[in-house]
């Protein structure tokens, strides 16, 4: 009886129409959103990189191949997911952020002419009005992710956030395109989504002090996804995202494995 009542189950989603059931896996694609973690990943100048390091490689005594690994990361590096309690108080914590808000629709705003010429790009409130002149108005409950382009320039450090030099000292050489605080509270007071993530190494732009669209999105809840990869291959609107970071008790931001589902009639 269990099988059958799952059969039945199986066979009512199956049949449901693309609007109902997006995940139709023989008319889309998956597309990884993650850059992989090694020694060539970007971090920011005041954290260690990452390191991998062998516990174990090679044939056992008894024959047989094992291989096992430890790794060290910063929180806040590579592909990852920052927590609303970085830049706010008492806000959700990774292990504290509901799964809900880290899946569903997405939408792509594309500023890469903008950003490219101008490290120093602030993604206005004109880009997501612009945006919705053509698209129409964000969907309630959307992933909102912005296509600076700068994807391009991964692991160059030089070219993807202005310096690899190491050290507070080179935080003031940091340049790459960001949230501009306008916009973000512009998406706290005006619509409702989810979570926002780029392709920099952070929502605020290289050059911000105060880190003022961090404050407003987190204290609304809102997480964030940095080092986002192939956002050039995401349509502006159509995709589903699945952003499923590491669960650390407590922290405040960590590794993320963030993919996008995309149909083919998008």
């Amino acid at each position: 009886m269990r099988f059958l009542a799952i059969s039945v189950i199986l066979a009512i989603f199956v049949s449901c129409n693309r609007e109902t059931n997006p995940f139709d896996l023989e008319s889309g694609k998956w597309i990884d959103l993650t850059h992989t973690f090694s020694d060539q990943t970007i971090y920011w100048p005041t954290s260690d990189p990452f390191l991998l390091d062998t516990v174990s490689e090679g044939v056992t005594p008894a024959g047989y191949y094992y291989s096992a690994f430890s790794f060290c990361t910063a929180e806040h590096g590579g592909t990852h997911m920052d927590a609303p309690v970085h830049f706010a108080a008492g806000k959700q914590a990774m292990d504290e952020v509901p799964i809900d808000r880290l899946i569903g629709k997405a939408i792509v705003i594309d500023v890469s002419d903008k950003a490219i010429p101008n490290p120093d790009y602030q993604i206005s409130l004109e880009d997501f009005q612009n945006w919705e002149t053509s698209n129409g108005p964000l969907p309630p409950d959307v992933i909102v992710l912005i296509h600076t382009g700068f994807g391009r320039y991964w692991p160059d450090p030089i070219r993807y956030m202005g310096t690899d030099e190491k050290g507070h000292e080179a935080v003031a050489k940091l340049h790459f395109p960001g949230l501009h605080p306008e916009a973000a509270q512009w998406l706290v007071d005006e619509r409702k989504i989810k979570a926002i993530g780029l392709d920099t190494p952070s929502i605020d732009y290289g050059q911000s002090k105060l880190f003022e669209s961090h404050q407003i999105l987190f204290a609304d809840n809102i997480p964030a996804f940095e080092n986002v990869a192939n956002l050039d291959q995401v349509p502006a609107r159509g995709s589903w995202v699945f952003a499923l970071p590491m669960k650390i008790d407590g922290g405040s931001g960590g590794p993320l494995r963030i993919v996008a589902w995309v149909t083919d009639d998008v």
